[in-house]
Formats: C-alpha cells, structure tokens, sequence
C-alpha cells in the first residue's frame, strides 16, 4: 500500500496564514520520521490509529489519538506513524496559527499538544465525525477549511509580526536583526514579545530557521556537494559554524544528513513525502 497525499491552497483570507491543507493516507515510508525545524507550524485532525511524537531527545514520546498543534519547533522532532495513517492537516506559515490558538504560542514551543488541548473535547470529536464520513479528500479538506474560517479570530500584533516574518522569509533569514525594528517603528523588546506571543521564537530565531532552511533545500544530495561554498554562500562565518548549526537543528552532521537523505532516495525513490522528513529508524 503506497500513500494517497493530496494538498491545496485556502481560500483568503486564509491564504495569508496558512500553506496549504492536506489528506493523507497509506503507509509511511518509515515506522519513524524525523523532521528537522523549519519556518512552519503544524495542525493534524488524525482519523487513523494514534500517531506518537517525540519533541526532542530530552523529551518522552507521547501519543496523539485526535490529532496535534505544533507551534514553529526549534530542535527536530520525530513523527511515529502506525502501520496504516489516515489524516487531514495544515501546513501553516510560521504566524498562522495565533489566531486560532487560545493561549501564546510560546506555552507550546517545542510541546506539541493535542487538538482537544486547544479546541476541546467535543468540539474535535464533532469536526472528526464529519471528516470520517465526508464523501472524500476533497470535501473533508473543504470541511476543515470551514472549520478554520469559523474559528479564525482578530489577533492583537499579527500584522506587524506577519510583515517582519515576510521580510525574513524574503532574505530568507540574511537580515539585521536590528534593522527590523527600527524598520517597523516599535522597539526590539517589543518586537520580540509580539514574536513570542504569536510564533513562539524571537525574530532572530526565526531568521536563523529560515536560512537553514534555505540552505538545506539548496543541497542536492544526488550530486557532489562543496560544503564551504554552501556555507559561504548562505552567509555563515565558516564551515565549523555551518556544522555547529546543522547539529543544533537536526542531532546529525551534514554529512550525515546527506547520507540518510540518500538512504530516503534509494528505499523510496519519488515519494510524496520526500523532501524534509528523514528516516529516524
């Protein structure tokens, strides 16, 4: 059994905080998949057996039976996936999930909780009844768009944390941090509050995830790879300090993120889930 993965854009305004919606279905390549930090948050409604994720080395496995809300992580957390996986879920832009979080997305930075945690019990247990026996992926992502209109609320700081966020995103993290404060008209205390209210991390944070994020996507894993031009071309002191990066947001050397990132290739070759989750088994 392969996986069945079908995405698509919301609507506005929802297009301004959130990626993409997705179905997925079938058997994941891996028992366990291990994905490093990125510039995004994440929302699963789970309508299969329960999933587990571990939040860091430091911290226990949990399990999810109704799903998840992961704020923009800053370490690599590990998916465990059952035998066969069933779930609807969005992709969501680093700011996106502020307006339909009841509580600051710094309580929930690196501790994903669970969608009763956040929505509560029964209205979860409703939204999964109608997903369960929608006619199919396309309608239950039509319902869960729904669901988020609903719930979408007036967030207090979002526009100034939304366009401080794109200017980041644009250079894709090679910015002054102190430039962006004064850019906006607020002080750099300020800034930073508003940024953990609402995403979880610090603008510098962020900036630091965006460029490892664009540096890693730069990698070709299937071709010869110059380490200090990738380096230097991103913006790092050096290449110890390109290292010193990689292990602090994945646990692996660059080198052996290629190595697990060709094992990936190898095993699966053109799989929907291929480009950011690695084997952890």
């Amino acid at each position: 059994m392969g996986v069945e993965y079908v995405s698509r854009v919301p609507r506005p305004p929802l297009d301004g905080l959130i990626d993409d919606l997705y179905y997925l279905e079938g058997a994941p390549p891996y028992a366990r998949l291990m994905l490093p930090p990125s510039p995004s948050a994440l929302l699963i409604v789970n309508l299969g057996a329960p999933f587990r994720i571990r939040a860091g080395t430091d911290i226990e496995t949990a399990e999810y039976a109704d799903g998840c809300v992961v704020t923009m992580p800053t370490r690599a957390f590990e998916f465990g996936y059952p035998p066969g996986t069933r779930s609807v879920g969005v992709h969501v832009k680093p700011w996106g999930l502020a307006p339909f979080l009841p509580m600051p997305a710094a309580e929930l930075c690196d501790r994903p909780v669970t969608v009763e945690q956040v929505w509560g019990r029964p209205a979860i247990a409703e939204l999964r009844d109608r997903l369960a026996t929608a006619a199919g992926p396309q309608e239950m992502l039509t319902l869960l768009e729904e669901e988020l209109m609903r719930r979408l609320c007036e967030t207090a700081g979002l526009g100034l944390v939304r366009h401080t966020s794109s200017v980041i995103a644009a250079a894709s993290g090679a910015v002054a941090i102190g430039d962006l404060s004064v850019a906006a008209g607020v002080s750099s205390t300020h800034l930073a509050q508003r940024f953990k209210e609402l995403i979880g991390v610090t603008p510098k944070r962020l900036a630091r995830t965006y460029r490892f994020t664009a540096t890693v996507f730069a990698i070709n894993p299937a071709g010869p790879i110059d380490w200090g031009d990738l380096a230097g071309g991103a913006g790092y002191f050096d290449q110890a300090h390109f290292g010193h990066e990689f292990r602090a947001f994945t646990g692996l050397t660059p080198t052996r993120y290629v190595e697990v990132r060709r094992r990936f290739l190898r095993e699966h070759p053109g799989h929907a889930l291929d480009g950011w989750p690695l084997p952890a088994d």
